[in-house]
């Protein structure tokens, strides 16, 4: 019986998809896998049958990603699962930042009570809540994966002109990406010429705070700014400084601190990008079935920590998994211990990411706890894994 621990409520739609085989909880005590969404896990401990953790959903920061590679437990997110949801609320943020429809809609309260004089009112004061069309304008979209090609591609059904920069654009995403999208070869060409632009990369160390008081000073005046990708992408103190001075007319974001919240010219959303029935099942199904095929199989999809692989089973074998360092003669390493303890390769796959790499092995023979403690017992090996 595998074991899962819930760390937050996951839709039963995803849940229901592990079977009779498995037990989940929020209070499963040394689980097997993690499924978790926004709970932090920083200050975890993290057990010693720990496997797998999947993120029901994309960002991976309250994760301890580095750590668990360390002790060999694989990550996997959810990309392009709550896609559609973004995408949407983006849709409307650009609305909202254009039109000013949040103020508008708030001055609007400030007229009750006023009985039929409320008409008058309205003529007289709209005019402070004016604001341009989309249709013509230039967006500029900083990250195509699958949120950042639904919103570029529904850009340009809405009239539209727009620039795209991701320097690791896949192949798979480029087939789904308009012809109509321009391709910006640097971030200074898509900030020259984008009226309004939108974030959508994940957060690392290397990209924290990109837009500052000197990315900013590359932009158009007037620019509008689109955030639903991470909060720490945004320097919010260089932001507030340039809505003061007119630089950026206006800024939407779905992760506000406390500097944003009422500002001038900030649209302050509490987090709800994927924040949709939708969404939340798909994210659970796509997360449930992933940490459900490395359980069983061995297989990695998605995951932020190991390369991706996949192998089909051979009959009558039994599958070993490694997660071990990516150095040289580790292959040689592992045939050599495995024909020591009688067991022949059937079939195998490798592959490495960055500094380390997984292995599966399909063997004929007895795997037994002998061979296990050899192959565990070479230097480069982080974990080993049996599967029947």
């Amino acid at each position: 019986m595998h074991k899962i621990l819930c760390l937050n409520k996951i839709s039963p739609v995803g849940t229901k998809r592990f079977g009779e085989s498995y037990t989940f909880s929020p209070e499963m005590e040394n689980p097997e896998g993690i499924l978790v969404r926004s709970a932090s896990m920083h200050d975890m401990e993290l057990g010693e049958n720990l496997l797998a953790i999947a993120r029901a959903g994309a960002g991976v920061n309250n994760i301890p990603v580095d750590k668990c590679l360390e002790k060999g437990i694989v990550v996997f997110n959810t990309p392009g699962a709550n896609a559609n949801a973004v995408k949407e609320l983006v849709l409307a943020s650009l609305f909202l930042t254009s039109r000013k429809i949040g103020p508008a809609m708030d001055w609007v309260k400030t007229l009750k009570g006023q009985g039929d004089q409320v008409e008058k009112l309205v003529e007289k004061g709209k005019s402070a809540f004016a604001g341009p069309e989309i249709q013509g304008k230039t967006l500029g979209v900083v990250g195509l994966g699958a949120i950042g090609i639904l919103v570029a591609n529904a850009a340009t059904q809405l009239g539209m002109e727009v620039y795209g920069y991701d320097p690791f654009l896949s192949v798979e995403h480029a087939w789904h990406l308009s012809s109509a999208v321009h391709r910006s070869l640097t971030l200074e060409e898509l900030y020259a010429h984008a009226d309004y632009i939108t974030l959508h990369l994940p957060f690392t160390k290397e990209n924290k705070g990109m837009v500052n008081a000197d990315t900013i000073a590359k932009m158009k005046d007037g620019v509008r700014i689109l955030n639903f990708a991470r909060g720490g992408l945004v320097d919010s103190a260089a932001l507030l400084e340039a809505l003061a001075s007119g630089k950026v007319s206006a800024y939407a974001t779905d992760f506000p601190d406390d500097s944003l919240i009422g500002a001038e010219g900030v649209v302050a959303i509490p987090h709800l990008g994927a924040s949709t029935p939708e969404s939340e099942d798909n994210c659970a199904c796509m997360a449930v079935d992933q940490i459900k095929d490395y359980l069983e199989n061995g297989n990695i999809l998605n995951s932020v920590n190991m390369p991706s692989i996949s192998m089909a089973r051979e009959p009558g074998t039994q599958r070993i998994c490694l997660i071990h360092e990516n150095v040289p003669n580790t292959i040689a390493m592992f045939a050599a211990a495995c024909a020591q303890e009688g067991l022949n390769i059937e079939n195998m796959q490798s592959k490495s990411r960055g500094e380390y790499a997984y292995t599966i092995l399909d063997v004929t023979g007895e795997v037994s706890p002998a061979a296990v403690e050899a192959l565990q017992a070479l230097e480069p090996i982080v974990k080993v894994r049996v599967i029947q």
